[in-house]
């Protein structure tokens, strides 16, 4: 992990970021709002994963957001690419290695709830992992007995709020539930969803909550809902719809994150 640290730290020079941000599929239009953007690919980058989905760039870009020196992961590796859990442990070390202490993780996710349809943007405020796959599987340290009480830290929480409330954009709140992937879920696994308390759906996210909380990274996360749940409207799903959706909810969500970043959400 050194040889990547060393190399990002020299590539990005002067920029010391506080805050990493994880963008998920469609949400790489944020970079275009950083000033002095350097951007890395992650080919470029020892031991990085590279992740073959489409609408995830695969890019380390680092700048100033709102005048504030942030990271971003364009793109992330999923569980369902290669049945690994734990394959983003390596991009979020090295942002820990470089001084982010604030992780910020953003998904596309389907909703639940009739009140927050496609173009929502939801905070996560809890998470249900129903995959049954934990990426500190494995970890021999007792590290990996991570407690989740405070997955989600409340100050960031209430900054990503209140950033939205000066905008005047609306932000849901809810639990995102996560699915292991790649095919949709079925009507009945959204009916059961909804029945053990959650309000969104997706293939991301809650592995690299864990491996932050076990870093010791604060983090926020918010989803953008681009579809509604299988069995919900009666059309079928697809990654299309992901992708074209995607932008309209990530164009709000970016607002926000730009505004809280901004204000100096610590």
């Amino acid at each position: 992990m050194k040889a990547t640290v060393d190399l990002l730290a020299a590539l990005i020079g002067a920029i010391k970021p506080h805050h990493g941000i994880v963008l998920g599929s469609g949400l790489g239009s944020l970079v275009d709002q950083l000033d002095g953007a350097v951007r890395i690919p992650y080919r470029d980058l020892p031991g990085f994963p590279v992740s073959a989905v489409s609408g995830h760039a695969g890019e380390v870009v680092a700048g100033r957001l709102g005048g504030v020196p942030v990271i971003m992961l364009s793109g992330r590796v999923h569980y369902y690419e290669k049945g690994d859990a734990n394959a983003m442990r390596l991009p979020l070390e090295v942002l820990k290695a470089l001084g982010v202490e604030a992780l910020i993780l953003t998904n596309s996710a389907g909703s639940l709830r009739e009140d927050m349809p496609p173009g929502s943007v939801m905070q996560i405020t809890d998470h249900i992992n129903y995959s049954g796959m934990n990426p500190l599987i494995g970890e021999e340290s007792d590290q990996r007995f991570v407690g989740m009480t405070n997955a989600y830290d409340t100050d960031l929480a209430a900054a990503m709020r209140k950033a939205a409330a000066k905008l005047k954009i609306e932000l849901a709140q809810g639990v995102y539930m996560w699915f292991s992937g790649p095919s949709f879920e079925t009507p009945a696994e959204i009916r059961m969803a909804r029945i053990l308390g959650a309000d969104a759906v997706g293939m991301s996210t809650v592995p690299e909550v864990i491996i932050a909380r076990m870093l010791g990274l604060r983090v926020a996360a918010a989803s953008v809902i681009t579809n509604y749940g299988a069995g919900m409207t009666g059309n079928e799903l697809s990654h299309e719809e992901t992708k074209d959706m995607a932008p309209i909810g990530g164009a709000r969500l970016a607002a926000i994150l730009k505004e809280m970043i901004a204000a100096g959400a610590r």
